[in-house]
């Protein structure tokens, strides 16, 4: 059985005008949102072997908020640059290559490419995974090429503004 959770970033500040994209830092609720949101997928029995995040400043710091609250060792984040602003076909080719010693995968990222991608996975599952929203699926596959796994079952969804957690 594999685990993949999605979590897209939490909150961004638009407040500096002047940043580049990627260089985009949390805002103050985005701030509070990564750690809860690590709460409730601890609570709900999610513990990932790997967490791999874009290199983008609001992906980094939502996937280091997560960790620390995981107790998930820092020094093990993965950064990939092709999750910046990633496709759903670029998200699966990046999960395929991962090693089959990982049972559970957490990857933060960004939208549209993660709506896209769980949608892929279930159809029609979601409009739209909401900053901080994370959904998280079960596989019965060998490997880490979860596209062609055919149908996961849903494991969890949640959202910040979410007052209970509900699980699957």
């Amino acid at each position: 059985m594999r685990t993949l959770t999605l979590l897209r970033h939490a909150k961004s500040s638009w407040k500096e005008t002047g940043l580049a994209d990627r260089d985009r830092p949390l805002n103050k609720r985005g701030e509070t949102d990564a750690p809860e949101m690590a709460r409730r997928i601890a609570e709900a029995g999610i513990r990932p072997s790997l967490i791999l995040t874009s290199p983008a400043q609001r992906t980094w710091k939502t996937a280091r908020a997560v960790a620390r609250e995981l107790g998930y060792p820092l020094e093990f984040l993965q950064r990939d640059e092709r999750l910046y602003l990633a496709s759903s076909g670029a998200i699966a080719a990046v999960l395929a290559e991962q090693d089959a010693g990982f049972h559970s995968i957490l990857l933060v990222g960004h939208n549209p490419g993660l709506t896209e991608f769980a949608n892929r996975l279930i159809p029609g599952l979601t409009r739209n995974i909401p900053t901080g929203g994370v959904v998280s699926f079960d596989f019965d596959c060998s490997d880490w090429n979860v596209a062609a796994a055919g149908e996961p079952n849903l494991r969890y969804h949640d959202f910040p503004k979410n007052m209970r957690v509900s699980s699957a």
